[in-house]
């Protein structure tokens, strides 16, 4: 019995941090491989911090994805923001704060068009919101006359990149700052308790009295608003927009929140393991940059991490639907799982 108990606490440790394990590794073997440059000061706190926009944006896709919708428009929303702050910026000439301000609204109005259509007429979210990305980027072609814009504000660039703390540029403690939110919003609050009750399944939480719909609808709304801040984030950390390149940020964002749903706690998507993905994935292909990869082996890299991760997190969710599906008795509306079966932790600390 003690050893099975033994060799249970192991399987679970590694589950838990086996991303984090591999990310050690990878560190590793790269810093043999490149000790000059990989295992600097300089390309760390690089690193670190020039992952921001990617960070936010993988963050704004874990709150649908709570909820068992996608949000294929988050990347578009992204790169139409960054271009609004800065055309309304340099070629109107309207104060930064006011711009980028403009720009998160935009993102929250955009979620809320996906959240009611995909809702109230009852359409797969997948069709939805690619349409409406899609409509984004003809949109950021036609305002910015298909031309990169830069000259945006020093404000907003001296706050992002230039300003640090300890040692970081602000941007990484922006993203910090968001996935606080976001732990504590899953963790300590009703309605995101409620999300994740809605994501394990919507018949039975219908069934318990939540309003299903209403929290579908507000995540869709969270996930554009924080896509529209990542967009503020991305053109402030290099003070130029380009009408195409946020939209490559779709799919490594999309395999850091699978893959972060394998770390620390499996089988649910969460604010600590998205960003432990994200970065394990921006310094595999740091890494493979300073050997002089060629570019398309970076496409390798994330499609193939999104497929294992979506595979490893079907696997790691298995368990907990398996328990959710044998438990009985309704569910109460106040979001608190049911005692009888807690296939997910009420309280769970990175």
């Amino acid at each position: 019995m003690t050893t099975t108990r033994r060799f249970g606490s192991v399987g679970s440790l590694v589950g838990r941090f086996g991303v984090v394990f591999v990310w050690a590794i990878v560190v590793v073997v790269f810093s043999v491989a490149k000790p000059d440059t990989f295992p600097t000061t300089g390309n760390f706190s690089t690193l670190f911090a020039s992952q921001a926009p990617l960070g936010v944006l993988a963050l704004a896709l874990i709150v649908p994805l709570t909820a068992g919708d996608y949000d294929l428009s988050a990347a578009s929303v992204l790169n139409f923001s960054s271009m609004l702050v800065a055309v309304l910026n340099v070629q109107h000439h309207m104060p930064v704060a006011l711009a980028c301000l403009l720009g998160v609204v935009f993102g929250l109005v955009v979620g809320l068009f996906n959240g009611l259509v995909t809702v109230l007429f009852d359409i797969d979210p997948f069709i939805i919101t690619l349409g409406v990305g899609t409509f984004l980027d003809g949109l950021t072609l036609w305002i910015s006359k298909s031309a990169p814009v830069s000259g945006v504000s020093q404000n907003l660039v001296n706050l992002v990149v230039v300003d640090r703390f300890l040692g970081l540029s602000l941007e990484f403690w922006f993203l910090i700052i968001v996935a606080i939110v976001l732990f504590y919003v899953f963790t300590f609050t009703p309605p995101g308790r409620r999300l994740l009750i809605v994501g394990r399944g919507r018949e039975v939480a219908r069934l318990s009295g939540l309003g299903v719909n209403r929290i579908r609808i507000l995540s869709f709304v969270a996930s554009g608003g924080l896509s529209g801040l990542a967009g503020v984030v991305y053109i402030g950390s290099s003070g130029s927009a380009d009408p195409s390149a946020g939209t490559s940020l779709l799919l490594p964002a999309f395999a850091a929140a699978f893959l972060g749903a394998t770390v620390l706690v499996p089988g649910r998507f969460n604010p600590w393991g998205t960003l432990v993905a994200v970065y394990f994935l921006t310094t595999g292909i740091n890494g493979l940059s300073q050997l002089g990869v060629s570019t398309f082996v970076q496409q390798l890299f994330y499609g193939g991490a999104l497929v294992i991760a979506v595979l490893l997190s079907s696997l790691a969710g298995r368990p907990s639907r398996r328990k959710a599906k044998a438990a009985a008795g309704p569910l109460p509306a106040d979001g608190a799982p049911p005692t009888t079966a807690p296939s997910q932790p009420a309280q769970t600390t990175a």
